[in-house]
């Protein structure tokens, strides 16, 4: 069940989540919305870089974020550390989704607050179920 935010005056349905990803490959992108659009309960935006994720993040009510590790400029990392450190973000998960696998990346990217991290390459018909799983197994729903 996602978590709800009472700042959002149109939540989602019951049972839909909001996600906002990031992620600065094109094409990657593509197979990532075609990827997270199986799952009809998932409503997802996807931007290119981290700073806009911020932008959007202060604007609109999200479920959770999906970040790419490397980025130019903001990378995931970093992303994080400022979603993390906003009282108005900081209870959101954080998911990262990169083809960053080793154990220090991975617990660098814990550390700073995220949820769970997902490996690149993925499988795009598995993708959102395995993202769902990693966001309730670490909200406790």
């Amino acid at each position: 069940m996602p978590v709800t935010r009472s700042r959002d005056p149109n939540p989602l349905p019951a049972g839909r989540m909001k996600l906002l990803c990031a992620d600065d490959e094109p094409d990657l992108r593509t197979i990532l919305e075609l990827a997270l659009s199986i799952d009809q309960g998932l409503d997802v935006e996807i931007v290119s870089s981290g700073a806009e994720l911020l932008v959007r993040a202060s604007q609109n009510r999200y479920d959770a974020f999906v970040l790419d590790g490397m980025m130019p400029g903001l990378d995931g990392y970093e992303t994080c550390r400022r979603l993390k450190e906003d009282p108005a973000t900081a209870a959101i998960p954080v998911v990262f989704l990169t083809a960053k696998t080793q154990q220090d990346e991975m617990r660098r990217a814990i550390a700073l607050g995220a949820t769970a991290c997902l490996t690149k390459p993925f499988d795009p018909l598995t993708l959102a179920t395995e993202l769902r799983a990693a966001l309730e197994a670490g909200t406790g729903d």
